[in-house]
């Protein structure tokens, strides 16, 4: 069975991503989570570039990795110095790190305009950078920058940065598609050339501005090159690098290429998200294999279908990959749709109950008016146990007022008050806010927290507005979408209106509602 290397660099390129800045502590906790995934190296960044880069290398040391190595990442040495006072170089060496890894220029344009040296010295400077490294690392990796450009302009050439780096000890070539503008096809021809002139182990190293970098590093797989180098959700310069999330599953489950085990691979989803968390950026939810919408369904043909036989719209179980199949509900749903959601929500009802059908009726006029469930499906359980006679009403409303004060150049400021009956008790409380919104949700907390203590494990996570009619301007209809979470869970709830604060409180009222009613079946004898 082929033997593939997999090779980690979101801790370094994936933290040159615009908007994203991993802290120290980010760093050392996705490299525990890529330990736990499999991963065989880990490239946690350029010592002598910054602090923290140098900081992560005394921190990780703490750590005991039970499948990891993780690499050091620098440049070869200046020109026109001995290698062993070059300052990178030694900041590689002082890492103390089993592997490192170094890249050098492979395209002529970029010797002669920014090294703006001979060839020649470029042949030598990567030769003598990598047999001082080897003398002090056991382990060192050479990535052959813009090679592909380089080899289209002059394949002699590239070959021989290839032979100038194995014949100074480097244990692993690294073909590096840096501009990510090279075809899978060309890629394919080029790593056959190189293996018929080098015998030496290769990696491959795509970036994605073709958005090929995926499918560039499986081809390279299948022409031979054994480490595969790539980002977690494919986070990295520009477009980014070769996506890891996809490129494990692909070589695991359709290449049959044992890179990890099956349980680590059963991780991977759960890995994806933790660094869009920690990078702070919303999840790709159209992402493939870890994304929340790659096992999603919402025609009804297509509900219908995967209830008989799952493969016929899912190219793999989804449990592979720690993802889960999720049937939407919108105005394209059918039966099948709502008697899913029903079994998902734990909600009893027969397939041939006439509530089914007023359920799915009552969903297609609500989308007509402008509501959206697919990531609101805790308002479409509340919906749905309303037309069962199963929701509880844990409060009423008697009225509220929202004020909204401006003063010169001072910040506006909002302030929200209301009264809410209990049990036949009512209260009545104010409380301020950053805005019209957050005080009303405030205010409501506020006034609630006394009779459902629970409440103050809730928290607002996201909050989005869309104008569904465009063309009356401020008149214009709003969609209110807000995600809601507490220490175990996060749910989705949305309100329609002209008026922006009541479609706002539409979904407030649904979040607040849902976490009592969750709490309460939990808390239900079976």
């Amino acid at each position: 069975m082929k033997q593939i290397v997999l090779y980690d660099a979101t801790l370094r390129e994936g933290n040159q991503t615009e908007d994203i800045s991993f802290s120290l502590e980010d760093k050392l906790r996705i490299t525990q989570r890529l330990d736990e995934l499999g991963m065989h190296y880990i490239e946690g960044g350029w010592p002598g570039s910054n602090p923290k880069d140098l900081q992560y290398f005394k921190e990780v040391k703490k750590f005991r990795l039970k499948n990891s190595i993780v690499t050091a990442f620098g440049s070869t040495a200046k020109s026109g110095s001995a290698v062993e006072k070059d300052k990178n170089l030694n900041d590689l060496i002082n890492a103390h790190t089993e592997a490192v890894t170094i890249f050098g220029k492979s395209w002529d344009i970029h010797i002669k305009s920014v090294l703006k040296i001979a060839l020649a010295d470029n042949l030598q400077l990567i030769h003598n950078s990598i047999g001082y490294l080897k003398r002090h690392v056991p382990m060192v990796f050479f990535d052959a920058e813009h090679f592909f450009d380089g080899y289209k302009a002059h394949p002699d050439y590239a070959i021989n940065i290839l032979r100038s780096a194995l014949s100074g000890g480097a244990d692993c070539l690294v073909l590096c598609d840096t501009n990510g503008g090279t075809l899978p096809y060309e890629i394919h021809k080029i790593i056959s050339d190189v293996r018929r002139k080098i015998d030496a182990p290769l990696g491959i190293h795509a970036h994605n501005d073709s958005d090929l970098a995926v499918a560039s590093s499986l081809v390279a797989v299948e022409c031979g090159c054994m480490q595969v180098q790539g980002t977690i959700n494919g986070c990295g310069e520009r477009c980014g690098n070769a996506n890891l999330c996809s490129i494990i599953p692909n070589l695991k489950i359709k290449m049959a290429i044992d890179c990890v085990s099956d349980d680590q691979l059963q991780k991977i989803s759960e890995l994806s998200r933790f660094v869009y968390e920690l990078a702070n950026l919303p999840h790709n939810k159209h992402q493939p294999f870890v994304g929340a919408s790659a096992f999603a369904h919402k025609a009804g043909v297509h509900v219908s279908a995967v209830q008989r036989r799952s493969d016929t719209y899912e190219h793999i179980p989804p449990e592979r990959v720690g993802n889960t199949q999720r049937i939407l509900v919108s105005d394209q749903s059918g039966r099948a749709n709502i008697l899913k959601k029903a079994q998902e929500f734990n909600i009893d009802i027969a397939s041939h109950d006439p509530l089914v059908q007023e359920i799915l009726s009552d969903l297609k006029d609500l989308e007509r008016h402008g509501f959206q469930f697919e990531g609101a499906e805790a308002s479409f359980e509340l919906r749905m146990r309303k037309a069962l006679g199963e929701k509880k009403r844990y409060f009423d409303l008697v009225g509220f007022r929202v004020i909204n004060e401006k003063k010169e150049e001072a910040e506006p400021v909002s302030e929200a008050t209301i009264m809410v009956k209990v049990g036949g008790k009512i209260e009545h409380t104010a409380a301020m806010g950053n805005g019209p919104v957050n005080a009303l949700d405030n205010a409501l907390r506020k006034a609630l927290e006394k009779f459902y203590p629970e409440l103050k494990q809730v928290h607002l996570i996201d909050y989005k507005v869309r104008v569904l009619t465009g063309g009356e301007g401020t008149a214009s209809k709003v969609r209110v979408l807000i995600e809601t979470g507490d220490r175990l869970d996060r749910w989705g709830t949305v309100g329609v209106s002209e008026n922006i604060i009541e479609a706002s409180w539409q979904a407030l009222t649904d979040s607040i509602t849902y976490k009592l009613l969750k709490d309460e079946i939990k808390k239900t004898p079976e």
